[in-house]
Formats: structure tokens, sequence, C-alpha cells
């Protein structure tokens, strides 16, 4: 009897053991998936925006990344559902259709999100990658503020002195570029900054509203990631098209929806599309902390990347404002210590400075289908 036992326990340590590695190693490919995502699509973009020849249409990039991520999350439903379209079709009529009021909630973020996606490819289009990418860590400090404002946040001492390292990081960027400004203007370069400069800080307000107003309006929401995927995809789908006929329409008339698409914008849209989606599957097994060194890394390698893809050039002052950042990233993602926050105050801790479109927190799926008894609760 005392064999047995002492082998069952042996047993249990070795899973225990086994089941330790898996979840580290699990990390490190979230922790290489986040940065590779967060890098790869402003350089991408960055670049195809920059080519010579024939430009395409921003507006139309965003519309088509809506609904190929509107396809791929009903895919992965009918994945869910074990293939039967039928209870495939009943799920999304009851989800979407007759649930209308919690379908119609989505209405202002998907809103909001069609504009920062074309505010992001005017920003980016205007500004230098790594630039944008130090500028765009705004929306940690927008997002901070909107939670204690409508959310009612606390936040820890070291997580302010971050927001304010982050601030002041971002304006030495701004100082640094400012002559470079007047050189990409003499240089007859058609880059506006301070057009690309006003949209990324745009972006960054909309970017923090959103994630709140999403938090705020969903809370104790059952319904899946994939689901929430859906009815964004499917207002930022027709939010889309209005825009592109609202700025776009005439040129796209003329030349064709699908102009100036080549392999590589394909590899843009497909990035912008799945690269969402597939950080939702990873970020379950990357805590805050991961997420930010994650972040912080990812502007690292748009840097040095840029250095070698376009030219960019580094001093002591851009050096000196995105260390700042990095730092401050890093250490906003820290946890709070105990009895840091005020008795009944939420923690902070949850305020992610990844989208809320791709953050599934508790209600992240695997791709596997569910058992039949759990499916009514998804």
């Amino acid at each position: 009897m005392a064999g047995g036992n002492h082998s069952q326990a042996a047993e249990e340590r070795a899973t225990s053991r086994s089941q330790s590695e898996v979840n580290k190693r699990l990390k490190y490919i979230s922790l290489a998936v986040l940065v590779v995502q967060n890098a790869s699509l402003i350089l991408s973009i960055r670049y195809v925006r920059t080519l010579p020849g024939d430009r395409f249409f921003a507006t139309s990039a965003v519309v088509m990344a809506e609904v190929l991520k509107v396809l791929t999350c009903l895919l992965i439903i009918l994945l869910q559902k074990r293939f039967s379209v039928k209870e495939t079709a009943f799920f999304l009529v009851d989800s979407i259709v007759f649930q209308y009021k919690d379908t119609l909630k989505l209405a202002v973020p998907s809103l909001i999100y069609t504009l920062q996606n074309n505010l992001q490819y005017i920003a980016i289009s205007n500004l230098p990658a790594a630039t944008f990418q130090v500028t765009y860590q705004l929306k940690i400090l927008t997002t901070a503020l909107f939670s204690v404002l409508m959310l009612r946040k606390s936040l820890s001492r070291v997580q302010w002195v971050s927001l304010l390292l982050l601030f002041a990081g971002v304006a030495i960027v701004q100082v640094q570029q400012e002559g470079k400004k007047e050189a990409s203007v003499s240089d007859g370069s058609n880059q506006n900054y301070t057009v690309g400069l006003v949209a990324v800080v745009i972006s960054c307000l909309s970017s923090g509203f959103a994630g709140v107003y999403f938090e705020k309006i969903l809370k104790g929401s059952s319904a899946s990631v994939w689901v929430r995927n859906v009815q964004l995809g499917i207002f930022g789908t027709v939010l889309g098209m209005l825009g592109l006929w609202w700025n776009d329409g005439a040129a796209i008339a003329e030349h064709g929806f699908l102009f100036g698409y080549t392999d590589m914008v394909w590899c843009v849209i497909f990035n912008q599309a799945f690269g969402g989606l597939l950080v939702a599957v990873v970020v379950k097994y990357a805590d805050n902390i991961l997420k930010g060194f994650a972040t912080s890394f990812s502007i690292i390698v748009s840097t040095v990347m840029s250095i070698y893809l376009f030219g960019f050039h580094v001093d002591l002052l851009f050096t000196a404002g995105a260390g700042l950042v990095i730092g401050a990233v890093y250490m906003y993602s820290l946890p709070k210590a105990p009895g840091s926050s005020s008795p009944g105050s939420s923690s902070s801790s949850s305020v992610s400075s990844a989208s809320p479109r791709t953050d599934g927190g508790g209600e992240m799926e695997a791709f596997l289908p569910k058992c039949a008894g759990k499916e009514k609760g998804s």
C-alpha cells in the first residue's frame, strides 16, 4: 500500500514538472509571437507605404482585413461546433440577431477601431517606423487615464511614475524628430510629419477610450472572443466601406478595389487580420510583465530593423527617449505591491496595452471543439 502511494506521488511530481516545462515553453513562444506581431506589422506597413509606384488604398486594406477576420472567426466557431453548419447558423443568429441589444453595444467601439486602423496607416505612412512605435505607446497613458476616470480604477505610485516617464520619453523623441521634419520637407518628400503625429495621437486617444468603453459595456458578458470579433467585424466592415466610399470612392470606382495590391500588401493585410487573432490564442499564456517586456523588445526590434530597411538614424536623444519609454512600459506592467490599492478599488493591472479585440482574458477558448454540454455557455 505504501509502495503504491509513493508511486502515485512520484507520478504526480513528474506530471507537475512536465506541465511546468510545457507552460514555460508556451510563455517563450507567446513572447516571440507578441514581439514578431508587434514589430512586423508596423515595419511592413511602413515598407509598402513608402515603396515607389502605385499606392494601394488604405481604406480598402482596412475593409479587407475586417472581412478576413470575420471569415476566420466564423471558421473557428464552425470548428467548435464540430462542423455542424445548422448548429453554427442557429448559434450565430441567436448571438447576433436575437441578442441584438448586446450586438448594438459594439457599434461604438467598432466605429472607433475602424477609425483607429485608418489612422494607423496615415501615421505610419508619415512617420519613421521606430518613431511611430515609440509614440504609439502613449496608448498606455490614455488607457490608464480613461480607466481611472470611467472605471474608477486605481494606479500604484510606480505606475503613475511610469506614465510620467512614458510621456517624457515620447516628448524627447518628438524633439529629436523636429529637425528631421524640416529635412524631409526640403528633400521634396511627400511625407508630412505633423499629419503623422496628429494621426498617432488621435489613434492613441481612440485606442484608450475604446478599450475602456469595451470593458465597461461588456462587463460580465459570457460571449466568446470569437463571437465578439464577428460582431465587431460586421460593424467594422460596414463602417469601413462607408469610410472607403467617403474618402476614396471616386478613385476606387476608376481603378478598382484591389488597385496597387502586391504580394507584400497582401502580407500586411493577412498580418493585420490574423496577427491579432493569433495573439488572442497565445496571450493567455503571457502575464502583464511578459506583455510589457514584449512591447519593449518590439520597440528595439523596430528600431534596429528601421536602421537597415529605411536608413533610420539613431542619435543620443532618440536613444534616451526610447529608453525611457521602454523602461516605463516595463514598470507599468509590474504587479502592484500587496496593500497598495485602496479597499474596494479594482486593480489596474488589468489595464492592458493590448487591444480588447484580441485580449480574451477569461473568455479565451481553444480551437478544439467543446463538449456538447458546454456549448450553451459559449
